[in-house]
């Protein structure tokens, strides 16, 4: 290995251990206290060293948000890959989207609610990005419905979602309901096409 290659191992290491650091305080304590000095000092390198990898927060929670796509895509399609129907796997997604929101609330808030100088929506998002919107597609558009554009509904169900997520978390939605607000948004939107 060139000497080279070993600092481009060296720095992708530091990188995910910045990463993975700045989640773990955001996930324990808040975004809030999830800062370059509290960084530098849990993982035993300068503020400088920091900067040289991140140019700030924005840039660490653009990274946790990617880092993070790319795990609510994987937790989506394997829960939608063991249901057995259109309508099983909707509600396969519903159930794993919300799960995430609720079991990596920092996460979901790099995502969503945090600016990470991330584009969404764009020619320009990230991979990750796409690739998370991708894994709702792939579900929903088998249940869009006659002439409804896939993309569009893939939005409209996300935001359903999103509202949900956000709106149990911040405690105005009773968490027991759960099940049935699934069932409810399944039923209403998911349009399985007669055989």
């Amino acid at each position: 290995m060139s000497v080279h290659e070993r600092k481009q191992r060296e720095r992708a290491e530091r990188e995910r251990l910045i990463v993975a650091t700045a989640r773990e305080l955001a996930e324990r304590q808040g975004w809030d206290a999830v800062t370059t000095r509290r960084l530098a000092e849990r993982i035993e390198y300068s503020q400088p060293v920091l900067y040289s990898h991140f140019r700030g927060k924005r840039e660490i929670i653009g990274a946790v948000a990617l880092e993070g796509a790319a795990e609510m895509a994987a937790a989506v399609r394997a829960a939608t890959a063991a249901a057995p129907g259109p309508r099983e796997r909707v509600a396969a997604l519903a159930r794993a989207y919300l799960d995430f929101a609720t079991r990596h609330p920092a996460v979901y808030d790099a995502l969503f609610h945090l600016d990470g100088g991330l584009a969404y929506a764009r020619e320009d998002t990230p991979a990750p990005l796409k690739d998370a919107f991708a894994a709702l597609r792939e579900s929903l558009a088998e249940v869009a419905g006659d002439g409804t554009d896939p993309g569009l509904f893939t939005e409209t169900f996300w935001a359903a979602l999103h509202g949900l997520a956000t709106l149990t978390r911040a405690g105005r939605l009773p968490p027991e309901l759960a099940d049935r607000r699934i069932a409810l948004l399944v039923d209403r939107l998911a349009v399985v096409p007669a055989p």
